[in-house]
Protein backbone atom coordinates (compact mmCIF):
# COMPACT_ATOMS: atom_id res chain seq x y z
CA UNK A 1 0.00 0.00 0.00
CA UNK A 2 1.23 3.16 -1.21
CA UNK A 3 1.55 6.23 1.51
CA UNK A 4 -1.25 8.43 -0.48
CA UNK A 5 -3.81 5.07 -0.35
CA UNK A 6 -6.24 5.74 2.62
CA UNK A 7 -6.31 2.25 5.21
CA UNK A 8 -9.13 3.21 7.29
CA UNK A 9 -12.24 3.04 4.45
CA UNK A 10 -15.51 5.06 5.55
CA UNK A 11 -17.45 1.69 6.50
CA UNK A 12 -20.00 0.41 9.03
CA UNK A 13 -17.53 1.05 12.11
CA UNK A 14 -18.90 -1.53 13.99
CA UNK A 15 -17.92 -4.13 11.23
CA UNK A 16 -14.65 -2.31 11.00
CA UNK A 17 -14.21 -2.92 15.04
CA UNK A 18 -15.09 -6.63 14.71
CA UNK A 19 -12.19 -7.07 11.49
CA UNK A 20 -9.61 -4.97 13.99
CA UNK A 21 -11.10 -6.93 17.17
CA UNK A 22 -10.05 -10.08 15.63
CA UNK A 23 -6.68 -9.45 14.34
CA UNK A 24 -5.74 -7.85 17.98
CA UNK A 25 -6.97 -11.35 19.46
CA UNK A 26 -4.61 -13.12 17.16
CA UNK A 27 -1.52 -10.48 17.59
CA UNK A 28 -1.75 -9.36 20.95
CA UNK A 29 0.11 -11.35 23.56
CA UNK A 30 -2.04 -10.80 26.23
CA UNK A 31 -5.74 -9.19 26.97
CA UNK A 32 -7.04 -7.86 23.34
CA UNK A 33 -10.05 -6.91 25.22
CA UNK A 34 -8.51 -4.39 27.70
CA UNK A 35 -9.71 -1.13 27.15
CA UNK A 36 -8.92 2.10 29.21
CA UNK A 37 -12.04 3.29 30.39
CA UNK A 38 -12.12 7.40 31.09
CA UNK A 39 -15.17 9.01 33.33
CA UNK A 40 -16.05 12.10 35.21
CA UNK A 41 -17.76 13.27 38.17
CA UNK A 42 -20.24 16.26 37.51
CA UNK A 43 -18.15 18.63 38.13
CA UNK A 44 -15.66 17.46 35.33
CA UNK A 45 -12.93 15.64 37.42
CA UNK A 46 -11.48 12.61 35.03
CA UNK A 47 -10.14 9.46 36.03
CA UNK A 48 -9.07 6.40 33.93
CA UNK A 49 -8.47 2.68 34.66
CA UNK A 50 -8.07 -0.37 32.69
CA UNK A 51 -10.93 -2.82 32.40
CA UNK A 52 -11.82 -5.74 30.14
CA UNK A 53 -14.72 -5.65 27.52
CA UNK A 54 -16.97 -7.97 27.66
CA UNK A 55 -19.11 -8.03 25.10
CA UNK A 56 -19.82 -5.37 22.16
CA UNK A 57 -21.99 -5.33 19.08
CA UNK A 58 -23.84 -2.32 17.17
CA UNK A 59 -25.81 -2.10 20.31
CA UNK A 60 -22.90 -1.00 22.16
CA UNK A 61 -19.66 -2.06 23.79
CA UNK A 62 -20.22 -4.01 27.88
CA UNK A 63 -17.85 -3.59 30.72
CA UNK A 64 -18.54 -4.93 34.42
CA UNK A 65 -17.88 -3.54 38.01
CA UNK A 66 -18.34 -2.80 41.66
CA UNK A 67 -20.92 0.33 41.49
CA UNK A 68 -19.87 0.96 45.00
CA UNK A 69 -16.10 1.72 43.44
CA UNK A 70 -15.18 4.79 42.47
CA UNK A 71 -15.91 4.48 38.76
CA UNK A 72 -19.07 2.67 39.51
CA UNK A 73 -20.13 6.19 41.55
CA UNK A 74 -18.68 8.41 39.15
CA UNK A 75 -20.95 6.34 36.32
CA UNK A 76 -23.89 6.30 38.72
CA UNK A 77 -23.17 10.61 38.75
CA UNK A 78 -22.12 10.85 35.10
CA UNK A 79 -23.61 8.52 32.69
CA UNK A 80 -20.50 9.57 30.08
CA UNK A 81 -17.73 7.48 29.08
CA UNK A 82 -15.10 7.47 26.65
CA UNK A 83 -13.10 3.97 25.80
CA UNK A 84 -9.97 3.39 24.21
CA UNK A 85 -8.17 0.36 22.84
CA UNK A 86 -4.23 0.22 21.83
CA UNK A 87 -2.81 -2.26 19.79
CA UNK A 88 0.35 -1.91 20.34
CA UNK A 89 1.40 -5.36 17.71
CA UNK A 90 -1.02 -3.56 15.21
CA UNK A 91 0.04 -0.12 15.92
CA UNK A 92 -3.60 0.76 16.30
CA UNK A 93 -5.46 2.82 18.70
CA UNK A 94 -9.40 2.82 18.61
CA UNK A 95 -11.31 5.92 20.60
CA UNK A 96 -15.17 5.43 21.71
CA UNK A 97 -17.33 7.94 23.44
CA UNK A 98 -20.61 7.51 24.16
CA UNK A 99 -23.88 7.34 26.75
CA UNK A 100 -23.67 4.75 29.20
CA UNK A 101 -27.00 2.24 30.39
CA UNK A 102 -26.71 -0.41 32.75
CA UNK A 103 -27.16 -3.83 31.66
CA UNK A 104 -30.31 -6.50 32.76
CA UNK A 105 -30.15 -7.87 35.90
CA UNK A 106 -29.90 -11.62 33.47
CA UNK A 107 -27.54 -10.48 31.59
CA UNK A 108 -25.54 -8.87 34.52
CA UNK A 109 -26.51 -12.92 36.52
CA UNK A 110 -25.20 -14.90 33.46
CA UNK A 111 -21.78 -13.25 32.71
CA UNK A 112 -20.95 -13.13 36.87
CA UNK A 113 -22.11 -16.83 36.79
CA UNK A 114 -19.91 -17.61 33.46
CA UNK A 115 -16.39 -16.36 35.90
CA UNK A 116 -14.25 -18.58 37.55
CA UNK A 117 -15.67 -19.62 40.99
CA UNK A 118 -12.33 -17.90 42.57
CA UNK A 119 -13.58 -14.83 40.65
CA UNK A 120 -16.72 -14.70 41.38
CA UNK A 121 -15.67 -15.00 44.88
CA UNK A 122 -13.01 -12.50 44.60
CA UNK A 123 -15.45 -9.81 43.07
CA UNK A 124 -18.69 -10.09 46.41
CA UNK A 125 -15.42 -10.06 48.66
CA UNK A 126 -14.17 -7.23 47.61
CA UNK A 127 -15.37 -3.21 49.03
CA UNK A 128 -13.43 -2.39 46.02
CA UNK A 129 -11.34 1.20 46.11
CA UNK A 130 -12.41 1.68 49.66
CA UNK A 131 -9.18 1.28 51.96
CA UNK A 132 -7.78 -2.56 52.91
CA UNK A 133 -6.22 -2.93 56.07
CA UNK A 134 -3.83 -5.65 54.74
CA UNK A 135 -4.31 -8.55 52.20
CA UNK A 136 -4.83 -10.63 54.56
CA UNK A 137 -8.13 -9.36 55.90
CA UNK A 138 -9.41 -9.15 52.00
CA UNK A 139 -8.29 -12.85 51.47
CA UNK A 140 -10.16 -14.23 54.68
CA UNK A 141 -12.97 -12.61 53.69
CA UNK A 142 -13.09 -14.60 49.93
CA UNK A 143 -12.61 -18.14 52.48
CA UNK A 144 -15.16 -16.99 54.74
CA UNK A 145 -17.62 -17.23 51.77
CA UNK A 146 -16.18 -20.33 49.83
CA UNK A 147 -17.22 -21.68 52.96
CA UNK A 148 -20.45 -20.21 52.87
CA UNK A 149 -21.08 -21.31 49.39
CA UNK A 150 -19.37 -24.47 49.19
CA UNK A 151 -21.19 -26.62 46.92
CA UNK A 152 -23.65 -24.10 46.13
CA UNK A 153 -23.95 -21.18 43.37
CA UNK A 154 -22.41 -17.97 44.71
CA UNK A 155 -24.79 -15.42 44.43
CA UNK A 156 -24.37 -12.19 42.20
CA UNK A 157 -24.01 -9.30 44.47
CA UNK A 158 -26.56 -6.69 43.69
CA UNK A 159 -24.05 -3.95 43.56
CA UNK A 160 -21.81 -6.10 41.06
CA UNK A 161 -23.35 -5.46 37.21
CA UNK A 162 -22.15 -3.95 33.51
CA UNK A 163 -22.85 -1.30 31.55
CA UNK A 164 -22.76 -0.99 28.05
CA UNK A 165 -21.46 2.14 26.19
CA UNK A 166 -23.50 3.08 23.28
CA UNK A 167 -20.97 4.85 20.70
CA UNK A 168 -22.20 8.25 19.41
CA UNK A 169 -18.15 8.97 18.18
CA UNK A 170 -15.92 6.18 17.53
CA UNK A 171 -12.07 6.88 15.98
CA UNK A 172 -10.32 4.31 14.48
CA UNK A 173 -6.27 5.55 14.20
CA UNK A 174 -3.28 3.82 12.40
CA UNK A 175 0.36 4.38 12.86
CA UNK A 176 1.94 5.12 9.39
CA UNK A 177 5.51 5.61 8.60
CA UNK A 178 6.90 8.89 9.51
CA UNK A 179 4.54 9.66 12.18
CA UNK A 180 2.05 10.00 9.00
CA UNK A 181 -0.79 8.55 10.26
CA UNK A 182 -3.80 7.79 9.54
CA UNK A 183 -7.10 8.84 11.74
CA UNK A 184 -11.17 8.13 10.59
CA UNK A 185 -13.79 9.75 12.94
CA UNK A 186 -17.30 8.24 12.59
CA UNK A 187 -19.95 10.22 14.25
CA UNK A 188 -23.43 8.99 14.55
CA UNK A 189 -26.43 10.23 12.93
CA UNK A 190 -29.98 11.26 14.42
CA UNK A 191 -31.20 8.54 12.46
CA UNK A 192 -28.88 6.28 13.75
CA UNK A 193 -26.77 5.84 10.95
CA UNK A 194 -23.15 7.17 10.57
CA UNK A 195 -21.17 9.57 8.55
CA UNK A 196 -17.50 9.91 9.04
CA UNK A 197 -14.70 12.04 8.06
CA UNK A 198 -10.33 11.80 8.03
CA UNK A 199 -8.64 14.02 10.84
CA UNK A 200 -5.62 15.14 10.60
CA UNK A 201 -2.79 13.36 12.56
Amino acid sequence: MTAEQEAIPHSDPAALFDAWFAEARASEPNDANAMALATATPDGAPSVRMVLLKGHGPEGFVFYTNVQSRKGQEILANRRAALLFHWKSLRRQVRIEGPLSEVTAQEADDYFHSRHPLSQLGSAASDQSRPLENRKTYLARVDELAARYDGQEIPRPLHWTGFRCLPQRIEFWLDRDNRLHERRQFNRRPDGGWSSTLLYP
